[in-house]
């Protein structure tokens, strides 16, 4: 097992754009920095892994302990001697891909520095039934004042990464990657993307910053897809690239002769998707998106799309079953 009760292991974000922000007190963008190069939303090369430095992760974890603690944890105060130390078991209830392990470390070195974390497992492994795959140790009344924190982002992060496994697992064998989107939690965007890589998903934008994607609303206001494109086109810089969202064969024409770099298939059926393919013979990447569960996604796969984009990764997961057993 590896201590882990200094500095927490590495945590990585696939950023897909470079971050060279200055906050107000002048510290670096709290996601990092990565080499500069073009945003490409489809080339897995494209996408700088930026480090989740310690600024971000401690303003999450603060917020959340504040947020559970308030002015004390009243119960553990009236019960527990504040002299006792205790230890603890992270045991796993069900079978699920690891995700958020630094988290936890993180949570815990902020309730106190005299708890000790060891994990041995990683983020990014398969945790079997009935393991104990972490411990930990120091004040009684410090473990439990960060008990359900803890879980509480272990449990969630976890349950995207398995999900996003079982999506992963569904499509293997074609040429499809399974892609989040922007529907996360607020404020937890970073981390539950992160989960997604940690289950071999990709991630799509992080934000409305990160790249062009044209969508119905937009289409409706700009006047129409071939006008949508050509605004798009005539202001946003050359080296980024411009999706747009299509509904039926009509729209994809459009979108071919407008000259998208890419074209997002929302809401067709499979064998409508296959057409698309058809349709395009691979002038440009094809996503798909909307209806897609892990009953078909397969079948989508098979038509031939490069890219499916799964909102259910992280807003209808099923958080992972995992208890912290303490001792003394």
């Amino acid at each position: 097992m590896s201590n882990l009760q200094g500095k927490p292991e590495a945590c990585w974000i696939s950023s897909p754009t470079v971050r060279e922000g200055i906050l107000a007190g002048g510290d670096a963008f709290p996601y990092g920095r990565a080499t500069e190069k073009a945003f490409n939303p489809f080339s897995e090369t494209d996408l700088p892994m930026v480090e989740l430095n310690s600024q971000i992760l401690d303003s999450i974890v603060s917020n959340a302990i504040q947020e559970d603690l308030g002015f004390g944890d009243i119960t553990t105060q009236a019960v527990v001697n504040p002299a006792l130390k205790a230890r603890g078991e992270f045991i796993a209830k069900q079978d699920f891909i690891l995700a958020g392990w630094p988290v936890v470390v993180r949570t815990f070195q902020q309730i106190s520095t005299q708890i000790v974390v060891e994990g041995s497992s990683r983020d990014g492994d398969a945790v079997a039934r009935g393991s104990v795959f972490g411990t930990l140790s120091g004040p009684a009344m410090r473990l439990l004042s960060g008990e359900r924190v803890a879980l509480n982002f272990l449990q969630r992060l976890s349950g995207i990464a398995t999900i996003t496994k079982q999506f992963v697992e569904a499509v293997s064998g074609t040429r499809t990657a399974i892609l989040d989107t922007r529907k996360t939690a607020p404020g937890l965007r970073v981390l539950e993307k992160y989960a997604v890589r940690m289950g071999g998903g990709r991630n799509h934008r992080f934000g409305l910053s990160d790249g062009v994607l044209i969508k119905e609303n937009h289409i409706a206001l700009a006047g129409g897809i071939v006008e949508a494109v050509r605004r798009a086109r005539s202001t946003i810089d050359h080296l980024k690239k411009i999706e747009i969202e299509v509904t039926n064969f009509e729209e994809l024409d459009q979108a071919l002769g407008a000259g998208a770099d890419a074209i997002l298939l929302d809401n067709m059926t499979p064998a409508q998707v296959k057409e698309s393919v058809q349709r395009t013979g691979g002038r440009v990447p094809l996503e798909v998106s909307g209806g897609v569960h892990l009953g078909n996604v397969r079948e989508y796969a098979l038509a031939g799309v490069d890219f499916i984009s799964v909102g259910a990764l992280t807003h209808s997961f099923k958080s992972a079953d995992i208890s912290l057993e303490l001792t003394l």
